[in-house]
């Protein structure tokens, strides 16, 4: 299989299409990127920035570009010597607006009869399709007729051709679907979706004929336009993921690059028999990020967390917590489905939600994967004995692949696990929120450099063509807000002060939010508070402790938001934060160009997303997916490269540029250098505060928790052994082979050696 030397995401949407994403392919060629990556193109639901809720598979979306625009693409990238690479959504379809996606419009016209009622995996034993669009006020009188369709106010679904003329109610109630409140979505819908995005329908992509209709364009992609990878969207969603990727593999040929949206938990590994290349590289992203966390500040936090927010739970617990509430709410439709499966099992639904809040990672894979599915068993018999002749009476379905009720149950565990942890416990677990991120493991706190080690020389073996990543779309804070959250393990005692001053000055009725707030300032900086105050709605309506995103609670989240502009408009307490936020910025630059080194030279792919290759403030999406200035990039790129002298580690984020484009640019010229994996160790005094790696030729060295490193006094005699006479590419000098690392390090935190 092939794989790109890199990769660089682009989010294409009406104000960054196709033609723009062509426009741009000389600046990614000259940075040195092996692949253009970009963000679904199929058509969308109108106004979509993320391009997710795909409603046609037919043709590229015009309002992306079209035809003409990705017939420029293709042009520009291969003039350049640029592959491709595109993100594709086999999982779900948008229906927000029926009329937009003609298989879903059809299905709500026709009902069973449509010749696209098997696209969507729906539930017709409760007989009407249920759509949950009504308001709270709803009445019979809100519903009219115009023409051949139904009216509800602003919503549009079509009439049967067997109507029977009557009041818009009457008419409404021959329907092959029913419009209902939209809060019936958590107990009523009878159709598979997206997490719990009722507008997102499930599509049952293990029928032959739905699989060949909606991957028409893709298997042209590939065959015809001769792109060289995709990206797959939520496999776990599937009903059957393995045979899925193998129909994707005989579309897309034995070279095509194919990476998968896998969520592994630590641990875990990709199925062996999966015909892809690897991950998106969440797993990457996390060996990464503990490597700048300083292991030995776990108890100082413990404490600080304790005190100030009172919290005594541990994050397994948090995580229970947030499974639960998420079976007993928003994922009830998904729990009542399966229950159906097993109607004469006395107490199923119980033991089925149980099991659901045990599953030990996303979802099993059955017969692979069954230990997952052993322990969820073993952990709900001991804790609810009074569930043991139910869990007797599903265990074998739940394990047979052949059974309905397995392939529903693995489907609906991974939407569990992404709502209860990465939505849910991720805002309330707030000890240290640099841990937080998807992927990660927020109660292990930090990576000793043997442990990365020992990571990366599996990822050589398993995952040598996935993708690394540092960020992406789903990233609940960009990477170098988590290289300056990092800082605050090397400084317990001073953030300590500070966060309970915070606190005690600006209080929020949620300690443990209140403290994730601070945090979050602290690490992303005194932003432009419009986006903080976005921030903050979501996180806390995730959170959903005191508020929620249906019927919030305006009074609790009027609190937070006073609390943050008491720290953007008090005097005393902004000039705290601003002095702390620059006590801690130049060790976050140090993490920020160490971690990035790091990323861009493991074992795998790496992929920089748009405007990374820059400081970057963003937080969760949407914040992460604003306009980037990729021109002046472009226009600071060629002024670093006519210099040709490394910039100073500044504000302006030029020495992350001139990082990122010397990498990429030797594993795109020499691949050779980049193909196995060795340690290397530095012998001194400081020793532990390095992390270096030999590549096959390309050495990678990197300084690690800067805090420390300066109160013990720097480098001194510690040193690195190289191997040989070695040339370090980010500031043109050469070396012997015993290289002191005072000397090697002395203007950047990082070194990239070619012996």
């Amino acid at each position: 299989m092939a794989a790109p030397t890199s990769t660089y995401r682009l989010q294409i949407r009406s104000a960054f299409d196709l033609h723009a994403a062509a426009d741009v392919c000389d600046y990614l060629a000259t940075l040195g990127v092996g692949a253009v990556y970009l963000s679904p193109i199929l058509p969308s639901s109108k106004g979509s920035d993320h391009g997710y809720d795909v409603v046609a598979f037919d043709r590229i979306d015009p309002a992306r570009g079209g035809m003409d625009g990705w017939t420029r693409l293709l042009a520009s990238a291969r003039s350049r010597g640029l592959e491709i690479v595109v993100d594709i959504v086999p999982n779900h379809a948008g229906v927000a607006v029926p009329a937009e996606n003609a298989q879903w419009w059809d299905v709500l016209r026709h009902g069973r009869s449509s010749a696209y009622a098997s696209w969507f995996d729906i539930d017709w034993a409760r007989g009407r399709l249920v759509l949950p669009v009504l308001g709270d006020d709803a009445t019979d009188d809100d519903l009219t007729i115009v023409g051949d369709e139904l009216h509800y106010f602003g919503h549009r679904f079509p009439l049967s051709p067997d109507t029977v003329p009557g009041t818009p109610a009457e008419m409404h109630a021959q329907q092959a679907y029913e419009l209902v409140n939209f809060r019936l979505a958590d107990t009523e819908l009878n159709y598979r979706r997206f997490f719990g995005v009722a507008s997102l329908a499930g599509l049952r992509v293990e029928d032959p004929d739905v699989f060949d209709a909606t991957h028409e364009q893709i298997g042209l992609w590939l065959r015809a336009d001769g792109i060289d990878g995709v990206r797959v969207d939520h496999p776990d969603g599937l009903a059957d993921p393995y045979r899925y990727l193998q129909r994707l593999r005989e579309l897309a040929g034995p070279d095509a690059w194919i990476t998968v949206e896998k969520i592994l938990e630590p641990g875990e590994s990709l199925p062996e028999e999966w015909p892809v290349d690897g991950t998106t590289g969440y797993d990457a992203l996390a060996e990464v990020a503990g490597l700048f966390i300083d292991p030995d500040a776990e108890p100082a936090f413990d404490t600080l967390y304790r005190d100030l927010t009172g919290d005594e739970r541990t994050y397994a617990e948090h995580v229970t917590l947030g499974k639960q509430g998420i079976v007993d709410s928003i994922l009830r439709s998904e729990v009542y489905r399966l229950s159906r499966l097993v109607s004469g099992v006395p107490r199923a639904g119980d033991a089925l939600a149980a099991l659901l809040v045990a599953m030990p990672v996303y979802r099993s894979y059955q017969p692979q994967g069954s230990e997952y599915l052993a322990d969820a068993l073993a952990i709900v018999r001991a804790a609810r004995p009074e569930l043991r002749e139910a869990l007797g009476l599903l265990t074998a379905r739940l394990a047979d692949p052949a059974d309905e009720l397995c392939v529903r149950f693995q489907q609906t565990s991974g939407a569990v696990m992404a709502k209860g942890v990465e939505d849910t416990a991720y805002y309330r677990y707030s000890r240290f929120i640099a841990l937080n991120e998807v992927g990660g493991d927020p109660s292990s706190f930090g990576l000793l450099t043997d442990e990365f080690h020992q990571s990366q020389v599996l990822r050589q073996l398993d995952q040598r063509a996935g993708m690394t990543t540092l960020s992406t779309h789903d990233t609940k804070r960009a990477e170098d807000v988590r290289a300056r959250l990092a800082v605050l393990s090397e400084f317990p005692a001073e953030w300590g002060a500070l966060a309970g001053e915070l606190m005690a000055a600006a209080p929020v009725p949620d300690p443990a939010f209140g403290y994730l707030l601070w945090q979050t300032v602290v690490g992303a900086g005194l932003i432009d508070r419009d986006r903080m105050h976005a921030y903050l709605e979501k996180a806390m309506r995730e959170a959903a402790t005191h508020t929620q995103w249906i019927d919030p609670n305006a009074g609790f989240e009027a609190a937070v938001h006073a609390a943050l502009d008491r720290g953007y408009d008090d005097p005393v307490l902004r000039a705290r934060l601003e002095r702390f936020i620059e006590l801690i910025r130049p060790y976050g630059w140090s993490n920020s160009l160490a971690q990035k080194l790091v990323q861009l030279t493991m074992p795998g792919i790496p992929d920089v997303y748009q405007g990374q290759e820059l400081w970057d403030d963003s937080l969760v999406d949407p914040d992460n997916r604003r306009p980037v200035d990729l021109e002046a990039r472009r226009t600071l790129l060629d002024k670093l490269d006519a210099d040709s002298d490394p910039p100073a580690i500044t504000e302006d984020g030029a020495a992350k540029l001139w990082v990122t484009s010397r990498v990429l640019r030797l594993r795109k010229d020499w691949p050779d250098l980049f193909t196995g994996y060795a340690p290397l160790f530095a012998e001194g005094a400081a020793a532990d505060h390095a992390v270096a790696f030999d590549r096959g030729g390309a050495i990678s060295v990197a300084t690690r928790l800067p805090v420390g490193l300066e109160r013990a006094g720097g480098w001194g005699d510690t040193s690195i052994d190289v191997g040989g006479s070695a040339t370090e590419l980010i500031t043109g000098r050469r070396f012997d082979r015993e290289i002191p690392l005072g000397e090697l390090l002395d203007a950047y935190p990082v070194a990239l050696l070619v012996r």
